[in-house]
């Protein structure tokens, strides 16, 4: 008779609730994904400055905002493999120190060559941010706050987005382009190398890792006072079914064999439309006879209204998943179409680019979580890399889709932007209801407890 005595890891943060170990957790997560989103959106707001300045054609600008991109699509999935393997803590500190690394050079380029390449690296690394970062909050997280601080979590890499905006419109008539990746090089190696020090591991992996047990008995008991560990206990994580290794075959087991590609499209969809947006932007508002400090504005009133958006909407996402995300593709489809008929006044534009990151990127914080919560624990890295590496795949077409229309009409571009959004309201919804049916199949089969139902 076995009578290793065992600790339900979840049980345990349910009862507890939202402690000062989330605070803190959530905290660096904040300054991670800032800096994480800083660094995604420098090239887009240096590239009318990079076009003056080098003296070349818009449209040869396309490699360039996507090169990052490609990097990205390799970085998720290579990092999310690193996260599920070696841990959340380790992945974020290393994808920090390598795009931060790139980035600082790339303020040294010379041509547009240079400058893609720079970007591929550092995109290696800015992908493994968010896999990691969804991972190490929802795996420490009580089941009722799972979503909701992962997505507050991630939420905020719009608001990280938006700084590069207000560094183009202050600083960089007095400091040239070259400030944009100074501070988007020099500010994630000081996080990464702060982080080693102050930075926490996810709960629930530590509790599949028998190397991190005097960790988390620690962490345990500072969270729940009076709790004692028997000498030999096993932690179970007893509302998630678990699995050996981390084959990617496992991402299409037990009811996800449509769901697992279906959200595959649906980040190639949203990525598609908001890189669109994002890398070009700027650059279609000048040709549209803006003023750049005008146009750096307008984007980054979207990458704002995209943090707002994520954290007024995150509970409402927390409790309907993906029906809530395919409601806000459905409310994307006007508002991203408008945009391009709005040039000729300034407030509107910034209300209606506010309101397109609102939709847009409460999109993609909702989908970054929902998709990743999928997944069990050993899992989860891995199946949020995949995600986002294959999604990537729609954010290379966005941009270069932009240089091979650029003389349309500004009117039309954004009327085509659009497209992609209603494909995901119908990719979303029929995922909502895959996933209500794999949820209650589990709990029929008994696999799962009721709180991991969608």
């Amino acid at each position: 008779m076995n009578t290793t005595p065992v600790v339900e890891v979840s049980r345990l943060l349910d009862q507890r609730g939202v402690t000062s170990f989330h605070i803190k957790l959530i905290v660096w997560s904040l300054f991670i994904v800032f800096i994480d989103g800083y660094d995604i959106g420098a090239i887009a707001f240096a590239a009318p400055e990079l076009i003056r300045t080098w003296h070349v054609n818009p449209a040869d600008m396309g490699p360039v905002l996507s090169a990052s991109l490609v990097g990205i699509l390799f970085g998720s999935a290579i990092f999310g493999w690193v996260g599920d393997r070696y841990g959340r803590k380790p992945a974020l500190i290393a994808a920090l120190l390598l795009f931060g690394f790139f980035t600082l050079v790339a303020a040294w380029a010379t041509n547009l060559q240079e400058m893609t390449w720079l970007r591929l690296f550092a995109g290696l690394g800015i992908g493994g941010i968010i896999p990691n970062i969804v991972a190490i909050n929802a795996e420490s997280a009580p089941s009722r706050m799972r979503a909701t601080l992962a997505i507050v979590a991630v939420g905020c890499v719009p608001l990280g987005g938006a700084i590069p905006g207000f560094v183009t419109a202050t600083l960089v008539p007095h400091y040239g382009w070259q400030i944009l990746f100074l501070i988007g090089g020099i500010v994630p190696i000081v996080v990464a190398l702060a982080a080693m020090i102050g930075l926490p591991e996810s709960i629930k992996y530590m509790a599949l890792h028998e190397s991190h047990r005097a960790r988390l008995v620690a962490v345990l008991s500072a969270m729940n006072p009076g709790l004692t560990v028997p000498a030999g206990a096993k932690f179970v994580i007893e509302d998630e079914r678990q699995f050996a290794g981390f084959n990617p075959a496992y991402l299409f087991r037990d009811g996800l064999a449509l769901i697992t590609p279906l959200l595959w499209l649906l980040f190639a969809l949203n990525l598609m439309g908001y890189f669109f947006l994002a890398s070009w932007m700027p650059t279609l508002l000048v040709a549209a006879k803006l003023p750049p400090a005008t146009a750096a504005l307008a984007g980054a009133a979207m990458q704002v209204g995209g943090t707002v958006g994520a954290l007024l909407l995150c509970r409402w996402i927390d409790r309907r998943r993906f029906f809530a995300i395919a409601v806000l593709f459905v409310i994307a489809v006007p508002v991203v179409g408008s945009i391009g008929f709005l040039v000729g006044s300034v407030p509107s534009l910034l209300i209606a680019a506010f309101l397109a990151g609102f939709c847009v990127l409460g999109i993609q914080s909702g989908i970054n979580v929902a998709g990743a919560l999928v997944y069990p624990t050993s899992l989860r890295a891995n199946g949020s890399g995949w995600e986002l590496g294959i999604g990537r795949l729609g954010s290379i077409v966005g941009p270069m889709l932009g240089a091979l229309f650029v003389a349309l009409p500004v009117q039309q571009l954004y009327l085509w932007a659009a497209v992609p959004y209603i494909a995901g309201a119908i990719v979303c919804f029929a995922i909502h209801q895959l996933n209500q049916a794999r949820l209650r199949n589990a709990a029929r089969a008994g696999e799962l407890r009721p709180v991991a139902a969608e």
